[in-house]
């Protein structure tokens, strides 16, 4: 099991979801912490821990700490805004 940690920007973001995304967004983030490479996963180039996994049009940013099994959550925001 690995322990998820969302961040304080993670955290608005959720706020600002609508409530039919928000509940299916907290369910991926909490499956994270039993596989944080769930299918569909993918890793983020340019970076060396950053994944990202699909909820419908919103994306979840996260790092994964193996060795202290840690997922952080980053980000969660819509497809066309959150890689700027």
């Amino acid at each position: 099991m690995y322990e998820v940690i969302v961040e304080r920007s993670a955290e608005k973001d959720l706020k600002k979801l609508s409530s039919e995304v928000r509940p299916r967004a907290v369910a991926a983030m909490l499956a994270l912490g039993k596989n944080p490479r769930p299918t569909g996963s993918r890793k983020l180039v340019g970076s060396e821990n950053d994944w990202r996994i699909r909820v419908g049009d919103y994306r979840i940013i996260y790092e994964i700490a193996d060795e202290i099994r840690i997922v952080r959550i980053n980000r969660i925001r819509h497809r066309k805004d959150v890689y700027k």
